[in-house]
């Protein structure tokens, strides 16, 4: 028997890539509305929006999103730095950010920069990519960078502080207002001696900053500060506390940069015999899930990340649309929440 063998080679075996016109016959609708209900998704009515989704499912159609922003001058692609993720106050942020701008068509992109250089290089990366907006994490930067971000021609949020004079927008909270309200809170709860277990960063140093001035309105002597060049998820909030009682300090209070460090100074506390909250209060910051379960359970101070999130995103979708924008400060606030360690 005759055989016949045909060799394919890489151009001849390929598939056909699907194209928009694919999805336009199976939908049923013009290819300007498929180009909407990609883009424009508020502009396509649900029923119709639902039948482009099945027909780009079932066809396996991509759209090209580079053409589309050499087209427009739009990406809709949101770069966000962060200078960490890893058991991050800001993972609820991150959250409803993301969720947020994905609803309205955009991508979320994320930078990870923890040092001036690092931050540097990593923005030269996510800007070569021309996203329609950057949401920094932190509000310090050089004189260099600033430059760099204010002639970006991008919407620039910076998120989870309130600087004074923004960059361009800026959603989040006072941390030096929220360091004299817990300072307000435990005099108030009649403790006078302080310990101040902090972490060296920015708004750990702000936050130290404005309790210890809090301390001094109150008319007390200023508190003892145990800072460590480290974020607070590195410091042994245990180890810390140890060593202050052992060098002879006696606060009646430590009051911690995060939640976690005041995890390991309520066990330090408790393997010494020490009473919490009635020989030594302890008040941590974030409010974390497991800080409602310690033994006592944590006070701490609450921030909504995700209102954070949610604002930042709204921002950015009113930006987009050409909107004016009625604040550029906007100031979420703090909740201290009382328990039981304080």
């Amino acid at each position: 028997m005759n055989e016949r063998r045909l060799k394919l080679t890489p151009s001849s075996a390929r598939v056909s890539e699907p194209t928009l016109e694919d999805v336009s016959r199976l939908a049923g609708v013009s290819t300007a509305t498929i180009s909407r209900a990609i883009n424009s998704p508020d502009m396509v009515a649900s029923a119709t929006r639902e039948r482009v989704r099945r027909a780009i499912e079932a066809t396996g159609y991509v759209p090209n999103l580079l053409a589309r922003g050499l087209a427009s001058s739009r990406t809709k692609l949101i770069a966000v730095l962060v200078p960490g993720i890893a058991a991050s106050l800001l993972n609820e942020t991150i959250e409803a950010m993301t969720l947020e701008l994905a609803s309205a068509g955009y991508m979320v992109v994320l930078g990870l920069a923890r040092g001036e250089a690092e931050m540097s290089e990593t923005l030269n990366a996510l800007l070569a990519r021309r996203p329609d907006g950057l949401i920094l994490t932190s509000s310090e930067q050089s004189p260099a960078i600033r430059r760099r971000l204010k002639t970006s021609g991008v919407t620039v949020i910076e998120i989870w502080d309130l600087p004074l004079r923004p960059l361009d927008v800026t959603i989040g909270f006072s941390h030096e207002a929220a360091g004299r309200a817990i300072a307000d809170y435990v005099v108030g709860r009649g403790y006078r001696r302080a310990l101040v277990i902090s972490s060296n960063l920015p708004r750990a140093r702000l936050r130290m900053k404005g309790f210890v001035d809090g301390c001094r309105d109150h008319g007390l002597e200023p508190p003892a500060c145990d800072v460590r060049e480290a974020d607070s998820f590195s410091i042994n909030g245990r180890e810390r506390l140890a060593h202050h009682l052992d060098q002879g300090g006696r606060p009646d209070v430590v009051v911690c940069s995060s939640d976690l460090v005041a995890l390991g100074v309520l066990a330090e506390a408790a393997a010494r015999g020490v009473a919490t909250p009635a020989q030594l209060a302890v008040m941590g910051f974030g409010a974390s899930e497991a800080s409602a379960y310690t033994y006592p359970a944590l006070t701490t101070v609450r921030i909504d990340g995700g209102e954070i999130g949610k604002q930042a995103a709204q921002v950015m979708i009113a930006r987009s649309k050409g909107e004016t924008l009625a604040r550029r400060r906007i100031n979420v606030g703090f909740e201290i929440i009382a328990r039981d360690s304080c």
